[in-house]
């Protein structure tokens, strides 16, 4: 279920939108956790909404369905990147930032469920036991220039996340908040705090 209405949780420092598609309570416990305040807003909220707010990040929640139906969020995204605030992506949020910057996805045969998902993350070596609920993946033959792979499924290779190479930007296919491993992907909330960091630092 998403919000209708904007609400805030927490009260940090660092100021996240967070645009809720069918955003999980953990998430906002992981954001609140790391001195951040989040703001939640529908689903359906235009991009001038929230850069009026001016944030330090945006978060691109979870949430159900073909990623490429959503057609009212994909016109508003390039915005939303285009502004060079840091913009961390889960589950349909990844999806949704992959094809707005230029990526593809498809309907995987079977779909990716449960909470024993082996991903490595390729920019550390590291391999991480994962939460995922979903039925569609991002194309890795799609993936333009300008992004990188940094995430994938140790049982059939696909995608589980990508980050811009230029652009403070990165996204996962899985749940981090969850916990399964059980904290093996919480260090990607550290990763947002710290672009957020870095961000404000070198404004």
């Amino acid at each position: 279920v998403t919000t209708s209405k904007i609400y805030k949780v927490g009260n940090g420092k660092y100021k996240v939108a967070v645009m809720d598609f069918g955003c999980k309570q953990n998430i906002l416990r992981e954001l609140a956790k790391r001195d951040i305040e989040a703001t939640v807003y529908p689903a359906s909220t235009k991009a001038a909404v929230i850069l009026e707010s001016k944030p330090d990040g945006i978060f691109l929640s979870n949430g159900p369905g073909d990623p490429a139906a959503c057609s009212d969020i994909l016109a508003e995204l390039p915005k939303l990147i285009n502004s060079k605030i840091p913009i961390f992506g889960i589950c349909l949020g990844h999806q949704l930032l992959s094809i707005a910057m230029g990526a593809r996805t498809f309907k995987l045969k079977f779909g990716h469920r449960g909470g024993n998902q082996p991903v490595k993350d390729l920019t550390t070596g590291k391999v991480e036991v994962t939460s995922q609920n979903h039925g569609f993946a991002v194309d890795d033959s799609s993936i333009p220039d300008h992004l990188e792979l940094t995430h994938i499924n140790l049982n059939d290779m696909s995608v589980e996340g990508i980050r811009h190479k230029e652009l403070p930007i990165f996204a996962v296919q899985y749940h981090p908040e969850s916990s399964p491993g059980p904290h093996d992907s919480t260090y990607l909330f550290d990763r947002f705090l710290h672009l957020m960091q870095k961000t404000k630092t070198t404004a």
